[in-house]
């Protein structure tokens, strides 16, 4: 070989060589920025542990638990930004840990609001469940302060027009988590049509969401297909129902508003969940497990102790309701006069801490 026919040879090897170590960088730098997800974050830790729960009232599979109810609230960040210091606090004064965080997000992607599985939210789910709430919108403000957002529709998630970006990143989250979590899309879908698409659009998203984590390995979800409740969206909440084959649990959103949304009939708390349970049991599933995934009280103010006799009756009621299995309090003012469904303090605490002592309402919970 001539040593121009060498050095030709060399010089072919090296570049190879390099080729080669640059693909195997380039593959490693992929696959570790897929696994850090948007912004490079880190995929949480395995939050799984301990074997499944065993005896009479271990929660099933799908974290029904057969004797009892759990326990939830969903609490809104403290003025630090915390959300693990809003929970400590709202626990404080209420005398319990809490067996179910309820928080929402958006699809923003930001570490704000559009990461699911927050640092404070790994750390609360240590020894409670996490549910999550996974809206197809942008939120304009921090965590929804003023409820004002860009909705990204329907039809698009469904495409798979944002699989890459948005679902796809959020889904390796959930997988690695490992530990089960509830999990809602798009919750009172019924308030969302025809702004967010058609009832038909509606199923075809849910369940290509669905899907997508399937196909992504994620099997650590228990899906919750959350409505309003509102009888008046009776059909319309029937049309969205996206089939047995990809719902868990069902949520409602029920409360008693009394005057904060012009309506002078107070309803106790049998009055203000019964006839939408009835519904649901009659015309959506009469198996699945039902959550009231948001509940509450507003005060009246001529009669403030109203509000301690509607959470202390929940105890008596909730065994009527078989099938209701979480009760997740909403424990924020929304906007309007006489509209602070809080039980932060005075007779809604009291009654409140009351409910939650009783013995539905502290089953053992799942480590996984």
């Amino acid at each position: 070989m001539s040593r121009r026919s060498t050095f030709l040879a060399v010089v072919l090897a090296t570049v190879g060589a390099m080729i080669v170590g640059l693909g195997v960088w380039i593959t490693r730098d992929a696959q570790q920025g897929a696994a850090a997800g948007p912004g490079g974050r880190g995929l949480p830790d395995n939050a799984a542990s301990g074997s499944m729960p065993r005896g009479a009232c271990a929660a099933s599979v799908l974290l029904e638990p057969p004797c009892g109810a759990w326990w939830g609230a969903y609490v809104p960040y403290a003025e630090n930004g915390s959300l693990k210091d809003a929970v400590h606090a709202f626990e404080k004064r209420i005398g319990r840990r809490l067996d179910l965080v309820y928080n929402y997000h958006d699809m923003s992607n930001t570490e704000r609001d559009g990461v699911l599985l927050t640092a404070d939210e790994q750390e609360l789910g240590r020894d409670r469940m996490l549910m999550l709430a996974w809206e197809s919108t942008v939120w304009t403000e921090p965590h929804h302060e003023n409820w004002t957002e860009t909705q990204l529709g329907w039809r698009d998630i469904a495409s798979g027009m944002h699989d890459r970006d948005i679902i796809d990143p959020q889904a390796r989250r959930l997988k690695a988590y490992g530990k089960r979590v509830f999990f809602s899309f798009d919750q009172e879908t019924d308030f969302r049509t025809p702004d967010a698409g058609t009832p038909e659009e509606f199923i075809a998203a849910y369940r290509h969401i669905h899907d997508r984590f399937a196909r992504l390995g994620v099997d650590n979800v228990v899906w919750v297909w959350t409505v309003s409740g509102y009888l008046g969206n009776a059909d319309l909440m029937k049309a969205l129902y996206p089939g047995d084959a990809y719902v868990d649990w069902i949520g409602m959103d029920q409360y008693n508003y009394y005057h904060c949304q012009r309506t002078a009939k107070w309803l106790d708390f049998d009055s203000s969940q019964r006839p939408t349970y009835d519904w649901m049991r009659e015309n959506i599933s009469d198996t699945k497990p039902l959550m009231m995934s948001e509940f509450s009280t507003a005060p009246d103010p001529d009669r403030p102790d109203r509000q301690r006799d509607w959470y202390r009756e929940i105890p008596e009621v909730a065994p009527t309701l078989p099938g209701v299995k979480a009760l997740v309090h909403w424990n924020r003012p929304v906007p309007g006069k006489n509209c602070d469904l809080t039980v932060n303090k005075g007779p809604a605490l009291d009654g409140y801490r009351y409910a939650g002592e009783d013995a539905y309402f502290n089953q053992p919970l799942p480590s996984r």
